[in-house]
């Protein structure tokens, strides 16, 4: 069955696009799911077709946006033993190891975060969004491990897309980068568009994209005779980009440690800790972890606040970092 908002643009209305409109008297739908109806033709703005969710709206325009029922999820559950940190009949948190996708891409279809929540709550998850993506509000990316939240139903869904949104959930990552920021805390604010060059790669641009701001800052700095000099920092995100913190870092001329996307190459040093040195060589992953997950319960309406231990592999770096710098 077929949901269809009727919305009519009074006086002080017009010159709003009509994505914003439609969030405005409807604020249960998240803009992102507003502009994907758009931009699946579901809009009609005086009985025309409308695909353009920045389209201004005048006075009196009568705005007809069809909300169809969701697709059913075609996935296969995958048996994989889902880290589950927080669960309750609205949503989950899980903290997400290194080397497994978020979803079903090119390549892979099977074994994915989604395949295994398919598995382990069957139906009980939101499907308003993409079919392969029951349940998924958010993303990080395959190499990238720490915390997520899940929806198990869509009005869940719907009120962390819209934190998501608000730029109200509180994320903070951890990551090990090449060589000194300069300055060491600050505010990167920049333009993020998808690569010329190579399409599975994002890059700053000063002309087109979306806006992306990372705040950050030092925590530690590993300079040693016997080791290239490192640092760890802290990146608390403003906005949610594909691979913000990774692309800020690479502009900057700070690379991730063990990104291979965003790589920098490593030069051997004389005289280097052997076994650091095996380390970084063996590292399989990006050193990037979201550590710290916070958001409004869309039930409760309690503050939930969750925190990540850096895996194993990554603070046996630190820890063989921190021994040479004593």
């Amino acid at each position: 069955m077929k949901n269809i908002i009727k919305l009519i643009v009074n006086e002080n209305e017009i010159d709003q696009r009509v994505d914003v409109f439609i969030n405005k008297q409807e604020n249960s739908l998240s803009r992102t799911r507003i502009k994907n109806l758009i931009l699946k033709e579901k809009l009609k703005i005086n009985n025309s077709i409308i695909i353009n969710p920045s389209k201004k709206l005048n006075i009196r325009d009568k705005i007809q946006l069809e909300i169809p029922e969701p697709e059913k999820a075609s996935l296969k559950p995958y048996n994989y033993k889902l880290n589950i940190v927080y669960e309750d009949d609205d949503l989950l948190v899980i903290d997400k190891s290194a080397g497994i996708s978020m979803h079903p891409g090119a390549g892979n279809y099977n074994k994915t975060i989604a395949n295994a929540l398919m598995n382990y709550c069957g139906k009980s998850l939101s499907n308003i969004g993409d079919e392969l993506r029951p349940g998924i509000v958010h993303r990080i990316d395959k190499d990238t491990s720490g915390l997520i939240v899940v929806a198990k139903n869509n009005i869940s869904h719907e009120h962390l897309s819209n934190q998501f949104n608000k730029h109200t959930i509180k994320r903070i990552y951890q990551a090990l980068i090449w060589g000194k920021l300069r300055p060491q805390n600050g505010i990167i604010e920049t333009l993020i568009t998808r690569s010329s060059k190579n399409r599975q790669l994002m890059e700053v641009s000063f002309n087109k994209g979306k806006k992306a701001i990372t705040n950050y800052k030092t925590l530690e700095i590993f300079e040693n005779k016997n080791s290239p000099t490192l640092s760890l920092i802290e990146c608390k995100l403003e906005t949610g980009r594909t691979h913000q913190i990774r692309v800020h870092m690479s502009h900057k001329g700070n690379n991730i440690l063990g990104d291979k996307k965003y790589k920098k190459k490593f030069k051997k040093i004389k005289n280097i800790n052997l076994d650091l040195e095996k380390m970084i060589l063996n590292l399989n992953r990006q050193f990037l972890h979201a550590k710290i997950l916070g958001f409004i319960h869309p039930k409760s309406r309690k503050e939930l606040k969750f925190i990540s231990n850096l895996p194993q592999e990554l603070e046996k770096i630190l820890k063989n970092l921190r021994k040479l710098s004593k």
